[in-house]
């Protein structure tokens, strides 16, 4: 990937048989990653006052409308469901969550929020309501919509390209 490391613009020429869409693609990714961790930490900040962590309320919020297999919350997720077992295991055990009958599968148990759960998520409320209106202001409402929106169709058009067989080699390469 040609893009500077710190997601900001090119590090010099593209190298040598990269166009202008690799070079899209590249900044695309890099700066995706980058977001990630920003997401991620500032995630754990909200996180810790009610008890939690990033990664424990990124689950417990996927099941507060409704109790699902881990294997759906992994998929909405976009991460592997031993990822998402780990943690669903660890939430039950700290009486955060807990595991209820799937009538559509016998194995495949539900995961959902216990009292205390929603409990600890209500509590980053606050906080989460707070950045969510600061980064409004910053960007203003129609942008942040926008972002939103082209993260989406970049994050399909992905999922479709993945899903598509490989393109052919170019002629004489």
């Amino acid at each position: 990937m040609s893009a500077a490391a710190d997601g900001g613009a090119p590090a010099g020429p593209a190298p040598a048989g990269e166009d202008a869409a690799q070079r899209l693609l590249s900044e695309a990714a890099l700066t995706a990653f980058r977001l990630n961790g920003r997401f991620l930490a500032v995630a754990e900040d909200l996180a810790r006052p009610a008890g939690l962590t990033a990664a424990w309320w990124q689950v417990l919020g996927a099941v507060l409308r409704a109790p699902l297999p881990v294997a759906e919350v992994a998929r909405a997720m976009g991460i592997t469901r031993q990822s998402v077992q780990r943690v669903a295991d660890l939430l039950v055990a700290k009486g955060l969550a807990e595991y209820r009958p799937n009538p559509a599968h016998r194995r495949a148990k539900l995961l959902a929020p216990t009292a205390e759960g929603r409990a600890a998520v209500q509590r980053i409320d606050p906080a989460h309501h707070a950045l969510a209106h600061r980064l409004a202001a910053e960007l203003g409402p129609a942008d942040l919509a926008a972002a939103v929106a082209a993260m989406r169709r970049l994050g399909d058009a992905l999922e479709e390209a993945a899903a598509a067989p490989p393109p052919a080699e170019p002629a004489g390469a």
